[in-house]
């Protein structure tokens, strides 16, 4: 494969997430320039996409004095080969004269962009002389400028200068052992390191072939995800329903644990990688799955603790999926407290007395979580049951006055950001 294939693909990526709204994953999936390459090069141009994706508000800062007329304004591939050449330069030390020369030829041999070639070499020669815009650009502006004003809006501007800078870099790879009595012989085996409330850290890498992943000895789960089943802390026999369980990291935590588990979610398609998740790691008997709104259902007893892992707008995540910043709308964002308070009301409904809930979400975004929990509160008599420092471990810096967590970066400790509050029924 041809150093030109492997920009090509890249931008094929970015026309495939941003112009089709797509996850970076489901671009991957569907790019046939992305799919035809192997090896080195599908790395490549991954890694190529992925950098762009991160910083790509700054991007088009960086770029945006070299250019007549918004980016917005060329054509999809020539918008999205300028990108990467950009990121190229940039973001990954390619020496220049590649940046130029390469991004042109993959123009020159792609015919939807082979028009644009002219315009790509003089626009690249002036990148890789001058990226004093690109500096200048705040932290910030790695987002489009509606959801920085959001997050500045929850988070005040120290708050979401730390996710941004956290964004900007590729994230490990974090496991939850399937066996907490052997995750510090795991943890050696792997060269990994203890994170979180029992997580291991490990550099990013292809899943599949790290030790110990077709024996299902791990999943793949953030450090801060990792917290919500921790903190439902359920006792073997206990029958808990994992609301919205999809894509299952929640459910085999409790179901290693011990807890009987109904794990329930809207999605058929999404359950059948629960399933799989089960099988890999040999917890599926302990585990039944239904395909139920959770509004609608009625089980036949209810449950000594649930576990809600509502919808979101996913923002605490940006760090991993960065495309999110810029395929959903404020208007998409909008409507999920709605729909998190009627899980809420609907997960207090399935409840025994005496009973726990859990309740989280992965974003920083106050109306989505505390707003939630304080309207619930008053919808259903649910009463807080406070997290303890000790229970936060290396998370106390997120603890709320109410007895929340609000996981934000915090030092060198990297992790995605969720927001996460204990319920009582009375």
């Amino acid at each position: 494969m041809s150093a030109a294939q492997s920009r090509q693909a890249a931008a094929d990526l970015l026309i495939e997430t941003l112009d089709n709204r797509r996850t970076l994953d489901e671009a991957m999936d569907t790019s046939e320039l992305f799919g035809g390459l192997t090896g080195p090069d599908r790395g490549f141009a991954r890694a190529m996409a992925s950098a762009a994706l991160r910083q790509l508000g700054r991007i088009d800062k960086g770029l945006a004095p070299f250019l007549n007329r918004p980016i917005e304004t060329a054509t999809p591939p020539a918008r999205a080969l300028l990108r990467v050449g950009a990121a190229q330069s940039w973001l990954m030390e390619t020496p220049p004269h590649a940046v130029v020369s390469e991004t042109v030829n993959a123009a020159k041999q792609w015919a939807r962009a082979r028009s644009a070639a002219g315009f790509l070499n003089a626009v690249l020669r002036k990148v890789v002389a001058d990226r004093t815009a690109f500096d200048a650009a705040p932290g910030t502006a790695v987002w489009p400028d509606w959801l920085t004003v959001e997050l500045m809006t929850s988070l005040g501007v120290e708050g979401a200068t730390a996710l941004a800078e956290l964004q900007m870099s590729e994230p490990d790879l974090d496991l939850t052992p399937r066996d907490k009595g052997f995750a510090e012989e795991l943890g050696k085996r792997l060269g990994a390191k203890p994170v979180g409330l029992g997580s291991l850290r490990v550099a990013s890498g292809d899943v599949p072939e790290v030790e110990g992943y077709r024996t299902g000895d791990w999943w793949v789960q953030d450090a801060a995800a990792a917290i919500p089943a921790e903190l439902l802390d359920v006792k073997p026999g206990e029958r808990v329903f994992d609301l919205c369980a999809a894509p299952g990291g929640k459910t085999m935590q409790l179901a290693a644990a011990g807890a009987a588990v109904v794990a329930v979610d809207r999605s058929k398609a999404r359950l059948t990688r629960v399933e799989e998740n089960l099988d890999r790691t040999g917890l599926a008997g302990r585990v039944e799955i239904l395909a139920e709104k959770a509004e609608d259902w009625t089980p036949d007893a209810l449950a000594d603790a649930v576990l809600l892992d509502a919808p979101c707008s996913a923002l605490g995540t940006l760090r991993r999926h960065p495309e999110g910043a810029w395929i959903k709308s404020p208007d998409e964002i909008a409507r999920f407290p709605q729909v998190q308070l009627r899980l809420l009301e609907a997960a207090a409904r399935l409840v025994k007395p005496g009973g726990r809930i859990v309740y989280c979400v992965c974003t920083p975004l106050k109306r989505e979580g505390a707003d939630v929990v304080t309207k619930a509160l008053a919808s259903t008599g649910l009463e807080r049951l406070a997290i303890s420092a000790e229970e936060a471990g290396p998370f106390v810096h997120g603890l709320t006055a109410d007895g929340d967590l609000l996981t934000l970066p915090h030092g060198d400790f990297a992790h995605d950001a969720f927001y996460i509050a204990r319920l009582v029924k009375p």
